[in-house]
């Protein structure tokens, strides 16, 4: 295959924080840019602001929550909002670019561990398996990226001692999440920096968790076994967290080739 790059970024408001998309865009290249937390209804999304660009653009919002979209070199050869049966349009979207399946997730948060919102969650990453079982194959290339809400190993978050009845880290939820990587996705990133502690969230509440490091990696590209033998780099790039007004969350990207 030729060289593919994609990177998955909470935007946390795309109207907010366009600067930053456009400025990542122009200097970084992606063959495709998956977006979470867009936060505007469709009729509202910022499509002015891409023409030009060389981008197509597919999205799904709704106001002031959730969100998905995709921005992308290729004209995609396919797009899904939805699961299978229509629920969570805002949430989940699935393109067809350049031959690859790209799964664009936005997976709830899940408020507390003894909420109706964390079962949830649960149950969320089940349909989710459910639909790659449905849609994809792992014998194909695939690739499932996106805020996963999750944390899935203690290196992957700060104090992790402190945080074992955290929803985006209680074992229950991890759990989860690695039932539905196991249906045949390999994360990248842990493929190719096995022991390296990288975040990309720092939570707003905490006013100086970037500059002490106190943070999650909950953001995540997945791919199947065939096509993560072909990732040859994948980065966290902190320069959208330094910028001015940034999302809490900061830009993930990989090449494959």
């Amino acid at each position: 295959m030729t060289t593919f790059k994609i990177a998955t970024f909470n935007v946390n408001s795309i109207r907010r924080r366009l600067p930053i998309v456009q400025n990542w865009l122009t200097h970084r290249k992606p063959d495709a840019l998956c977006l979470q937390e867009t936060k505007v209804q469709d009729a509202e999304f910022p499509v002015e602001a891409f023409h030009g660009t060389g981008y197509s653009l597919v999205f799904r919002g709704m106001k002031a929550y959730n969100g998905v979209a995709v921005l992308s070199r290729s004209k995609p050869e396919f797009v899904s909002a939805g699961f299978a049966d229509g629920k969570d349009p805002f949430r989940i979207m699935h393109v067809v670019i350049e031959g690859i399946s790209i799964i664009n997730t936005y997976v709830p948060q899940g408020t507390s561990i003894d909420s109706s919102k964390y079962q949830y969650k649960l149950e969320w990453f089940r349909r989710l398996q459910e639909y790659f079982t449905k849609h994809l194959s792992p014998c194909e290339p695939a690739i499932w990226c996106g805020d996963m809400n999750v944390a899935p190993e203690p290196i992957d978050v700060f104090s992790p001692e402190k945080h074992l009845t955290h929803v985006c880290f209680h074992q229950d939820v991890r759990q989860a999440y690695q039932q539905t990587v196991a249906w045949g996705f390999t994360d990248v990133f842990r493929r190719l920096h096995p022991r390296r502690q990288q975040f990309t969230f720092w939570d707003y509440r905490r006013p100086s968790a970037l500059e002490a490091n106190r943070g999650w990696r909950i953001d995540h590209i997945l791919a199947t076994a065939n096509l993560a033998k072909e990732c040859r780099t994948v980065e966290v790039d902190l320069s959208p967290r330094k910028a001015e007004c940034p999302s809490d969350h900061t830009i993930l990207w990989a090449e494959f080739s």
